[in-house]
């Protein structure tokens, strides 16, 4: 802190403890240059979460000492120690190849972050450079996290999810999107036979290959609205 902020925080001070105010022309200056030569690096303000206004205020509220400039340079220092505790050093953009240039841009990246110019990195980034993109941008770049290969010979295992996927792919409409109006089976269930016995109860609850036409039909007509919309 400059001595004009030194002399500002000093005057609050004294609005919160009279017992810290000098009166005597001498002592005023005496006070101010000890404050300066213990605060020197400490700052008034910065924009991520320290305020020597607060660090003041706490102290006296919690005891009953006037308040000394090293329990204001101790406060900051504890946060400054948080900072750099939760931060952790991001992917330089630097060359690897070029280790000066790497150390530099991490000090700099540190030094930021105990002064209070940035916010602590919480996590570690995996990559360098760019922004952090969704999982659904990462597929849509690279087409599938599974190989054609893998997908191909899971298609024997799974047929239900391989004719949605091929419905998808040609731009049938998806019948499982829908639920059966006929056999009733839920949205993403495959169809069941459903026969009926000569007392009008349902029998059979085998898993159809292809789902009922009704629900063909129903899915069709919702692809249509959604096209329309």
């Amino acid at each position: 802190m400059e001595r004009n902020e030194i002399a500002a925080v000093l005057a609050y001070i004294g609005r919160l403890d009279p017992r810290t105010i000098r009166t005597g022309p001498g002592q005023a200056r005496d006070q101010i240059a000890q404050w300066q030569e213990l605060l020197d690096d400490v700052p008034l303000a910065t924009d991520h979460g320290w305020d020597v206004r607060e660090a003041i205020r706490s102290h006296v509220l919690d005891s009953p000492y006037p308040i000394l400039p090293v329990d204001v340079a101790r406060k900051w220092r504890a946060h400054r120690r948080d900072r750099l505790d939760r931060h952790t050093d991001p992917t330089p953009a630097a060359d690897p190849d070029d280790p000066a240039a790497w150390r530099v841009e991490l000090l700099r990246s540190r030094n930021a972050v105990a002064a209070g110019l940035a916010a602590p990195s919480t996590h570690r980034q995996i990559t360098s450079g760019g922004r952090s993109r969704d999982v659904a941008e990462r597929l849509r770049e690279i087409g599938s996290c599974i190989p054609p290969a893998v997908r191909a010979e899971l298609a024997r295992y799974r047929p239900t999810r391989a004719a949605r996927e091929a419905a998808s792919a040609s731009g049938i409409p998806d019948a499982l999107s829908v639920r059966c109006e006929w056999c009733h089976a839920p949205a993403g269930a495959p169809c069941r036979q459903r026969r009926t016995n000569p007392d009008g109860t349902a029998r059979g609850n085998a898993v159809r290959a292809a789902p009922h036409p009704s629900r063909i039909d129903l899915a069709t007509a919702r692809l249509d609205r959604q096209r329309a919309a």
